[in-house]
């Protein structure tokens, strides 16, 4: 009689064990997908990026937002500028990077009364911290990995080139003789909303900034 009774303890406990194991292998998935690719938490010291045509803060947590979002490139920039292996002089002028987008064709989506209201809303009344009002559009977050460097430097803009500044082309001179990594991430937004990606280049551009002595 004992024996019966462990068998049917024992039956009663497979399903359970059944249950507990599929909510804990789905966090071990989540796991080794976050550990594995290029969206790991992004590291918050690292702050805003640099900011272009009609980009905002409150566009880039957009894009921050989305990290953790399956990606594709079946949409994304064609890179004109730099060319693959591209090498840049040290004492050349701070280079323009330029790319075409298929997103750029999007037309806008009108603005509904709620978001007009809300607008005019920010305008007349500000808050104690203000805000941009939303936008709408394709933008374009460019970060340049560095080595040795904790931080990527980054851009997010609405325009379809980066002219780089002195700043940053210093901070990529320093790192010169090494492999720089470019990456491109675009998206569609709509009221700072994502509506279509994000898409990302398949692969990193790489280049590399060499002394010409």
């Amino acid at each position: 009689m004992a024996h019966g009774v462990h068998i049917d303890r024992l039956l009663m406990t497979l399903p359970i064990r059944k249950r507990l194991w599929a909510p804990c292998a789905a966090v071990l998935l989540v796991l080794g997908t976050a550990c594995d690719g290029e969206d790991a938490p992004r590291d918050e010291a690292c702050g805003e990026p640099l900011y272009g045509g009609d980009a905002t803060d409150e566009a880039w947590r957009t894009f921050v937002d989305a990290q953790g979002r399956p990606t594709d490139s079946s949409q994304a920039v064609t890179l004109e500028s730099p060319v693959p292996g591209q090498t840049y002089a040290m004492d050349a002028a701070p280079p323009i990077w330029r790319w075409t987008s298929p997103l750029a064709s999007r037309l806008p989506s009108r603005e509904t009364p709620h978001s007009m209201m809300a607008w005019l809303g920010n305008l007349l009344l500000p808050s104690a911290q203000a805000h941009l009002p939303p936008v709408t559009g394709d933008f374009y977050w460019v970060q340049v990995t560095v080595p040795g460097r904790r931080c990527p430097v980054e851009l997010l803009t609405s325009n379809m080139e980066w002219q780089l500044d002195a700043a940053t082309w210093d901070t990529l001179r320093a790192a010169s003789g090494q492999d720089l990594r470019v990456q491109v991430t675009s998206a569609y937004l709509v009221q700072n909303r994502l509506r279509e990606g994000p898409y990302r280049l398949e692969s990193p551009r790489t280049i590399r900034v060499e002394d010409s002595r």
